[in-house]
């Protein structure tokens, strides 16, 4: 964890003095950009990194922090670590402060003195999202996520919704930053590196204009310091230290380093530049270059020392051509460290080899045999990875048998086994818009463990008795046997809740077995949804909340693979009845678990949102005139279900309202109870409740796996696994962050496709609501995609823009350039919640798109069935 070899990359953007001849900077045998004083001896870029021992000491004492490192994706000279306060974040400026530490590491900082912090402006007009989150809203918080086209859906008890949004809109003036117009503006103290990204790398120091010095701030009593800090550690390098991007010859074709090595340019600007030796480029690249201009290569870093502005590192492959999607695909996944390589001989070996597997006798006599009951699966219709089945059964006094049943995958994953070391390391399966990197091989994904219909399985089972209101009554647990008597599909059971009285022909369902009927599982369907009602409105009613945004779902061309439409996927009533029971599971084994083993259980908690941004997003509902209330989960569910109404103009403000109040979210983590020793902190925010864990999603999330282990200890079915808490807090660690990864990797897939669409259909054209006004752009979300982009006034034909202020509110007038010139010119204000009507196009690169915003009056958009089309979806929940 503590190894020094491996480098802390990030993107250099100069300091004069630092910089070797023509920009480049120094590093291993540039001995050209020696000054004579100097030859010999490099002068250290970086600082040294402080021993182990007095890092220790000073995370004791309180002198030192440590937090997870973000990088502004956008303004990649910009990094913060969350504050330990539930504060304003902390702020790193600038490569040099970074001291090599990568987007994601695990650091230690040391906080500046108070004359080097930055300084706030609260009045400004040029707002920025202060930490540049990458959409960490938890899955808990919104019930299903990002649907897929053939994939069972990677969240399978509904968590938070992951925003389907994705944005790669830069600054104000289109050429360098952030989103959100929700918080407050900044200047900076001391120095203001350049944001173009690397092509400026040996780019001098300057100062801002707007920069202030400590006398400055008590001068200026408006003003507010944030707390500055440098990097002094890296606790956990978890950034891969892999990037993908593109091979160019180094600029001075006289020096030794452009005989040595070949500049790798990252896609990722908040990677450093990085010299790779010409040995693992390919042949012919010094003498054809631009035979490569356009291919994209993975490099890793393998080094980066103090006194070089660039990392080192060493070329692992070529992928293809940027801009199509496999090479890209592979990136992203080698980006974030996900392992997509063949299940090992050694791993497979631990699968049953006797096939078709039966089970075995004794199983019989160990487990509930509940073959005969009316149990079923409800998945997207393409799902081949059933991990979850459910059943009603109706009491003679009117109450229900409700069961969930999960695939025992625990059964198949023997602890300590090749495989389980494998699982425990994937920690889940990764869910992209075309495919997935399964978690377990797919033996046991899509035939051991998955519940397919006719075929005895082995589950793990919660079965209640409830009230038709949703009252509990009682609760079982334990290993079952199960047979399912059919494959429905979220289609089938929306229209059986949607026909109730209707008699569903059996050619409109799936084959049913024969021990069971069409009627049966209809009444099954039916009484399944109203409990389901009762319970979701008991939640919401004990305070939970639920932040709905738009997700993508696309339709692929069978052929060549590439997105030929895409839709808002649409959350309806079956989705809700699965998701409902698959939490009621949940919550059950977390109080199983924990009451057994108070000391080991693997639970799942949501922290409450971030403070500063959570004030920051009150100050603005207040100056919007907007009667949001906010002390808690429960009434900000309530602020946003009863202010809007059901027109058009009130469900798009709503879902601005709703993509803002996601940002001040944070992500729910997996934990070991007795390594958080206080248990107020064990609360889950979003479900608003006191414990919560993973347990319905065995075959893709190996949390849930852990979590079966415990819940058979629990019950007596095996010893309890011998693993301290702080071992199962790493475990839980681990699982944190490949989880994370995941989602990122989902958010950037789904980003891959949508750029496509638009290179191949565009331009699109769509209705936006305007989220934020600055001076010289407006954010916008577009609702027919759930978009969030940003239109710069000067990539617009007009004739003057100006920015003011209406009372606290922003406003920016655009005056058009009349198409004739006979015409008078058209004047537009920009306020936030205008709706506007928007184009998205391809811009030259591949892969890259903006929004510009139509000219008032135009007429003729697009019919979004007739451009896009409409096709199959996948939902997932969690």
């Amino acid at each position: 964890m503590f190894e020094e070899k491996v480098d802390c990359c990030l993107m250099f953007l100069g300091v004069s003095s630092l910089v070797g001849p023509h920009g480049v900077g120094a590093s291993p045998g540039d001995k050209k950009s020696k000054s004579k004083t100097t030859r010999g001896k490099k002068k250290s870029i970086f600082e040294t990194y402080m021993s182990k021992e007095d890092v220790s000491e000073g995370l004791k004492r309180g002198t030192l922090i440590q937090g997870v490192l973000r990088i502004n994706p956008k303004k990649f000279h910009e990094a913060f670590i969350p504050s330990p306060d539930g504060d304003r974040d902390i702020f790193i400026d600038g490569v040099v402060a970074r001291n090599r530490a990568l987007n994601g590491d695990l650091v230690v900082v040391k906080l500046l003195p108070e004359e080097q912090w930055k300084v706030i402006k609260p009045e400004s007009n040029d707002k920025e999202t202060e930490g540049a989150y990458e959409s960490d809203l938890p899955e808990e918080l919104c019930g299903s996520q990002l649907p897929q086209q053939s994939l069972k859906g990677y969240n399978d008890s509904p968590d938070v919704i992951i925003e389907a949004q994705f944005d790669d809109s830069d600054s104000e003036d289109g050429h360098g930053n952030t989103q959100n117009a929700l918080v407050d503006g900044v200047k900076k103290l001391s120095v203001c590196v350049q944001e173009k990204g690397k092509e400026d790398a040996g780019a001098p120091v300057i100062k801002d204009e707007n920069t202030f010095t400590s006398q400055d701030s008590r001068v200026l009593p408006e003003k507010s310091l944030q707390r500055s800090a440098k990097v002094v550690y890296i606790l956990e390098k978890k950034h891969s230290r892999a990037a993908t991007g593109f091979l160019k010859l180094l600029a001075d074709k006289n020096s030794e380093l452009f005989r040595k090595y070949a500049l790798f340019s990252p896609s990722d600007h908040r990677v450093p530049r990085i010299y790779v030796p010409l040995k693992d480029c390919p042949q012919d690249f010094v003498t054809r270059p631009k035979d490569y201009a356009n291919t994209l290569f993975i490099c890793r870093i393998m080094d980066w020392k103090e006194d070089s502005n660039f990392a080192l590192g060493q070329l692992a492959k070529s992928l293809g051509q940027a801009g199509e999607i496999e090479p890209e695909t592979e990136g992203i996944l080698t980006e974030y460290g996900v392992d997509f390589s063949d299940f090992s001989s050694e791993v497979l070996e631990c699968l049953p080899q006797g096939l078709p597997w039966t089970i075995p006798p004794e199983e019989f006599s160990r487990r509930r045999d509940l073959r005969k009951d009316c149990i079923f699966t409800i998945d997207p219709s393409t799902a081949r990875d059933l991990d979850d089945a459910l059943s009603c059964k109706s009491l003679a006094d009117g109450n229900f048998e409700v069961g969930v049943h999960i695939a025992d995958v625990s059964y198949f994953v023997p602890e300590g086994s090749s495989l389980d070391k494998v699982a425990a390391e994937r920690a889940t399966s990764v869910y992209l818009v075309q495919k997935v990197v399964p978690m377990l091989p797919r033996l046991l994904c899509e035939e051991l463990c998955s519940l397919n219909p006719m075929t005895d399985k082995l589950t793990f089972s919660v079965i209640w008795t409830l009230t038709p209101k949703g009252k509990i009554l009682a609760e079982w647990f334990g290993r079952t046997i199960i047979r399912s008597c059919t494959k429905l599909s979220y289609e089938h059971a929306q229209s059986m809740i949607e026909s109730p009285t209707r008699r569903i022909p059996e050619r409109e369902l799936p084959a049913i077995s024969p021990e069971h009927t069409c009627d049966e599982v209809h009444r099954a369907v039916l009484n399944l949804h109203g409990v389901a009602k009762e319970l979701r409105r008991q939640r919401f009613a004990d305070g939970a909340l639920r932040l709905d945004q738009l997700k993508l779902a696309f339709t692929l061309d069978h052929e060549t693979g590439l997105p030929q439409g895409c839709h808002v996927y649409e959350y309806r009533d079956s989705n809700k009845l699965v998701e409902e029971f698959m939490l009621l599971a949940n919550m059950a084994v977390a109080h199983k678990i924990h009451r057994a083993f108070p000391e080991q259980a693997l639970l799942r908690r949501h922290p409450p949102p971030q403070t500063k941004m959570l004030n920051d997003l009150v100050e603005f509902c207040d100056q919007m005139g907007l009667p949001m209330d906010f002390s808690s989960a429960g009434a900000l569910n309530k602020s946003l279900t009863e202010m809007f109404g059901d027109d058009k103009y009130s469900l798009a403000r709503k879902e601005v309202l709703t993509n803002m109040c996601s940002r001040p979210m944070q992500m729910a983590v997996y934990f070991c109870s007795g390594a958080l020793r206080d248990p107020a902190q064990f609360r889950h925010y979003a479900l608003n409740v006191p414990l919560y864990t993973h347990f319905t999603s065995p075959i893709r999330r190996f949390a849930d796996v852990l979590v079966h282990r415990l819940l058979a200890s629990a019950l007596g079915y095996r010893e309890l696994p011998d693993v301290e808490p702080d071992s199962l807090q790493k475990q839980a660690d681990h699982c944190n962050d490949r989880r994370m990864a995941s989602k990122r990797v989902q958010e950037l897939s789904t980003g891959l496709f949508f750029a496509i669409l638009v290179r191949e259909s565009g331009p699109l054209e769509s209705e936006a609501m305007v989220m934020g006004v600055l001076n010289q752009a407006f954010d916008v979300l577009v609702l027919r995609y759930g978009v969030q982009k940003r239109v710069y006034c000067n990539m617009l034909p007009l004739r003057s823009h100006h920015f003011q202020k209406v009372g606290k509110k922003p406003e920016l007038t655009l005056v058009w350039e009349p198409e004739d010139l006979e015409q008078e010119p058209v004047q537009q204000v920009i306020t936030i919640f205008n709706l506007v009507e928007v184009v998205l196009q391809a811009e030259a690169t591949a892969l890259k798109y903006s929004a510009v915003l139509k000219r008032p009056g135009t007429e003729g958009l697009l019919d979004p069935q007739d451009q896009l089309g409409c096709g199959n979806h996948k939902e997932e929940q969690d």
